[in-house]
This record gives structure tokens, sequence and C-alpha cells, in this order.
């Protein structure tokens, strides 16, 4: 289990079972954020190539103030993941972190593909959940358009004692998919845009449309090395959310209470209906 942050504190969660870890709040600034999405671990997918990058992505993180990067690696069968392995894989990047003296801690996760569901048992996707908690997953829809497969493994999910986070939407923009993401989010299921893509690119529209219409609720890096791609960063994603009315009141929520009732195992909703 990864040690706290020493003499400031505050409050994110490890792996099943564990006692929480421990958060910075003496901040004179807003609520820290919290990365719920982000392939940390070293020499595990397709994420850091070594402990020195998953470093070099935790500096990235802290430049951000973020303060918490939660280890989503790819749950399903073109990457080798043990979820057993994932408590102890954290722990050595936590180790190293506060060995670096570097004020971030990383929680366990994955990122759960939309097919895998059905052939994983609660114990494994309990393992797997944001925060180790045993309530949050995140899923990763097929590719291709969002369809009612989806829908249904939400709907599983929710019977077997789990609640949804889906990843990255922008990436099955196509035919009615506002509708789509509208009937995840009746069925009680939370949205996770990718922040740097909120913040520009010509994903940025679709996903600020989502916004308006009240059916975006978090932000993750969802950074894969700190060589290439996309930094372990939300602010300038959460910056651009700050231009949509609806959720402008709600940026901390997004940035943290979300996160943090997310990573802590709690009944988690969002505090704006969809529009």
């Amino acid at each position: 289990m990864p040690d706290g942050l020493g003499p400031r504190s505050g409050l994110a969660y490890g792996a099943a079972g564990d006692a929480p870890v421990r958060l910075p709040t003496d901040r004179k600034r807003a609520p820290p954020l919290i990365d719920l999405h982000c392939h940390i671990l070293p020499t595990l997918d397709d994420g850091a190539i070594d402990l020195e990058d998953s470093v070099a992505m935790a500096r990235q993180a802290e430049t951000d103030e973020i303060e918490v990067v939660c280890a989503t690696p790819h749950i399903r069968p073109d990457h080798e993941v043990a979820p057993q392995e994932l408590e102890s894989r954290v722990a050595v990047v936590n180790a190293e972190l506060e060995r670096q003296g570097i004020a971030i801690r990383v929680a366990v996760g994955g990122e759960v593909a939309e097919e895998e569901v059905e052939r994983l048992d609660d114990e494994t996707l309990r393992r797997v959940s944001l925060g180790g908690a045993g309530i949050w997953l995140l899923i990763e829809p097929k590719a291709g358009p969002l369809s009612d497969t989806l829908q249904h493994t939400v709907e599983q999910l929710t019977e077997r004692g789990f609640q949804t986070v889906i990843a990255h939407p922008e990436r099955h923009a196509a035919g009615d998919f506002f509708d789509r993401v509208a009937a995840l989010v009746e069925r009680h299921a939370l949205i996770q845009a990718t922040a740097a893509l909120v913040a520009e690119g010509p994903a940025s529209d679709t996903l600020l449309e989502l916004a308006r219409r009240g059916l975006l609720h978090l932000l993750g890096s969802d950074a894969h090395s700190s060589h290439a791609g996309r930094p372990v960063q939300l602010s300038p994603g959460l910056a651009r959310l700050g231009s949509i009315d609806l959720l402008k009141p709600h940026l901390d929520w997004i940035a943290n209470e979300g996160p943090r009732g997310i990573l802590a195992g709690k009944p988690v909703a969002a505090p704006f209906a969809p529009a």
C-alpha cells in the first residue's frame, strides 16, 4: 500500500481494504486536481515504458497541480495485465515518487474493455475498480459508434453492484451519439472526457456540446508516456469547461469532489442534470 504524503493531509484511496492515501490540503487555491484515467504504470500495457517514464509523468502531474493519478492500465486481451499484481505495481511507483520527494500519489484502477466485462468475475472487477474501492469501473467502449451493447453492459454492472464511468466518448461520435450518451447517463453512468481534447482539437466541439447538454461529468488525461502524446494534465480542459454556463459553477466537483467520491467508493451523482 502506498504511503501518505507526510505532514500534509487530505484524502484519496489506494487498494481495496487499505487505509486511505493522504492528500495535501494546505493549498491556497481551488481543491487539488484528480486524474481518474492515466497509463502511468511502467512496462505493463501501452503506457509508461519504464519507472523513469512513470516518474516523469508524475512530474507533469505535479506541474499541473494534480495530486492523485489513478493508474488505469488496459484490461483487455491484447495486454497482459494481471489484476492481482496491480496493488504491488502501484506501491513500487509510489515508493519511488516518495523517495524523490514528488508530492503525487498513484491509486489503483484499470480501464476495462466493454467486451471483457461478462468474462470477468466480481472479484477481478473489484481489483481493477477506480481507487480499488470495489464500486466504480472505468469502461472503454468497443470500437465504432456507441451501441446497445454498451447500455446493456452498464445495466449488467449495476445489477452486479458496480457503477460505471464511460471513458473517452469522443472516440465514438457518430450516428445517434448524443442520444446514446444521454441513455447511458439516464442509467447513472458518468461520462469522462479526455482533457486535452476538451481544450482543443477536432473533438473539442463535440465534447463542448456534450458539456452544454449536461452529459460530461469528469476529465482524465489518458496520458500514456512522458515521451510523446498527451501530458498528464487536466487544467486546460477544465478551463475550457469553465466557458460552459451549466458547468461553470461545478468545476471543483468535476476536478476534485466527484473523483474523490469515486476513489472512495461512494455513491456519486453529478450536481447538474442533463439539459
